[in-house]
């Protein structure tokens, strides 16, 4: 199963959530604003994660979702740190979806920095849906 991992992270929550992603699934985190972000391959599973800023999410993530393709990515599983609420989930599902993309049902979050226990639920998490 081929996978891949984007966030975008301005405090580093979000990174070390995805870090813990990736590592449960063999793969490299890359933030949406760095060389080789874009999902050049088709990958079966997709994990996208970012945070609430100022009631949306960040106008990298934003971008980022505007230029994937459903050809591209045949399912997306969404992750989130904040401090306040969990809405950027839905803003991220709700960019998947207009891309015409996959969403499942279950998501991950963590309120402010993620713990060595929520990075472990968060492996378990991933492994969920590796198989």
């Amino acid at each position: 199963m081929s996978t891949a991992v984007r966030y975008f992270s301005r405090s580093g929550n979000t990174k070390a959530l995805a870090d813990a992603i990736a590592k449960a699934a063999g793969v490299e985190a890359v933030s949406v604003d760095a060389a080789g972000a874009k999902i050049e391959e088709p990958v079966d599973m997709l994990f996208v994660g970012g945070a609430l800023y100022a009631y949306g999410i960040d106008s990298h993530l934003r971008d980022y979702l505007k230029t994937l393709k459903k050809e591209n990515v045949k399912k997306a599983a969404v992750f989130s740190t904040s401090w306040v609420s969990r809405h950027a989930i839905d803003l991220i599902k709700k960019g998947l979806s207009e891309a015409g993309i996959q969403v499942v049902d279950e998501t991950f979050y963590v309120r402010n920095k993620p713990n060595e226990v929520q990075l472990k639920e968060a492996a378990e998490f991933t492994a969920r849906y590796m198989a």
